[in-house]
């Protein structure tokens, strides 16, 4: 029974956090939704952009990557999943219904986005090449299912669902009986280490510490927290309230209601709150964002796909991959940052990928991607990380795709 995910129109809304990475693969509440279909024990197949297939052939096992070619060894797609679906415990369970009704047939809408199709009458033949969004295109014609399938729209929903679904699914984690109960509420893997005097709160959620993390002394955890394999939380650190800190990050200071993806760096004293990190970020001594604004109103967004009104008033900064900042840095609430940015100062507009970006100073210029490439190479280095030629080709495509940003400021642009 194959598994098809698909990377729809929609995605480049979720920019910059998807530009570096398929929609199936951002974290909300300490899973992504690859995470989840995994556990569906079913051969896994998905389109996705072309300047991701290399990476995520390399990256994301076992799932399979289907473009011109046609997996003659798999039977036809049983359902497609929508990359963009809420990576929660009520997707997989849903899911799982689905496939276990036999005579469910047909289109799955969340308002009016296709979430999903279960047993199409589609072959392989009809799916490679730009066969797919031709079909996907004809799903109105479909008999509709109702089943509660979300879909995430915008960056802040992301923000929104990992702290709406993370005590859910860190409760689904404990329930797999590969973690030991610590204290009350504290639940740790195999080799993951607390240090002395850590306080630990649980009254609103678990506290999930998993394989070879490492927690600082003299630090405040309040969950409901995850912290991913290979983690460190520094001492003095303050980590609250829906936290999802993936595998191999280092994290200090403050961090409230955020997510952070694998490989980041916070590690220094600061506050990050309500906001969402891509991987390879480093915030430098000191960098603090606001997530509430003077006049206590709802933040709206303006993303590089247009404007938008989230509702929720307290939203910080949402930061693409291989960004970084200075000590210091002050990033206003709201603001966007796009992938591999460097940031000095005050950040009080949002930050187009590829810039140096000191606007306090009136300096803003361009950051080509061979510079990013040694960086690259730098970082890979010290977290023993090998780079490979598709993550130098990565940063390629990632300065042409968003080169749109850059011609946005026009004038303001230093070359």
């Amino acid at each position: 029974m194959t598994v098809l995910l698909f990377e729809d129109s929609v995605v480049p809304r979720l920019s910059p956090i998807t530009t570096a990475r398929p929609a199936f693969c951002v974290t909300a509440g300490s899973y992504h939704l690859l995470d989840l279909v995994r556990q569906l024990g079913q051969p896994l197949v998905a389109s996705v952009r072309k300047h991701l297939q290399p990476l995520c052939t390399l990256d994301c096992s076992p799932l399979r990557i289907v473009g011109e070619d046609v997996p003659n060894d798999l039977a036809d797609p049983q359902i497609l999943l929508n990359a963009r679906l809420l990576p929660s415990i009520s997707t997989l369970e849903t899911i799982r219904a689905l496939l276990g009704k036999p005579d469910a047939r047909g289109a799955v809408w969340h308002g009016d986005q296709l979430a999903a199709v279960v047993r199409p009458e589609w072959t392989w033949d009809s799916l490679t090449g730009s066969g797919l969004n031709q079909r996907l295109s004809e799903a109105t014609s479909l008999q509709r299912i109702e089943a509660p399938l979300r879909l995430l729209s915008f960056p802040h929903d992301v923000i929104a669902a990992n702290m709406e679904i993370i005590r859910t699914n860190l409760e689904h984690r404990i329930a797999t009986g590969e973690y030991q109960q610590l204290n009350d509420g504290v639940f740790v893997a195999r080799g993951a280490k607390l240090g002395e005097f850590v306080l630990t709160e649980t009254h609103d959620g678990p506290i999930v510490i998993d394989q070879d993390a490492y927690v600082g002394p003299y630090t405040l955890l309040r969950g409901p927290i995850y912290i991913g394999s290979r983690c460190k939380v520094l001492e003095h650190a303050a980590i609250k309230d829906a936290v999802s800190l993936a595998h191999t990050t280092k994290i200090g200071g403050e961090v409230e209601a955020s997510v952070v993806e694998p490989f980041s760096n916070k590690q220094h004293h600061g506050f990050l709150g309500h906001s969402y990190l891509g991987s390879w970020i480093n915030l430098g001594a000191g960098t603090c964002n606001s997530d509430l604004k003077n006049t206590y109103g709802t933040v709206n967004m303006e993303y590089p796909a247009g404007k938008a009104a989230t509702g929720m008033q307290f939203l910080g900064c949402v930061m693409g991959d291989y960004s970084k900042t200075a000590i210091n840095t002050g990033i206003f609430t709201g603001k966007v940052i796009g992938v591999c940015s460097m940031m000095y100062g005050f950040v009080t507009s949002n930050v187009p990928s590829f810039v140096n970006y000191a606007r306090l100073f009136g300096q803003i210029s361009t950051l080509p991607p061979e510079i990013m490439i040694a960086t690259q190479q730098r970082m890979f280095s010290r977290r023993k990380v090998e780079q490979r030629p598709c993550d130098m080709q990565l940063l390629h495509d990632m300065y042409r795709i968003t080169q749109f940003e850059r011609d946005k400021i026009g004038d303001d642009l230093a070359f």
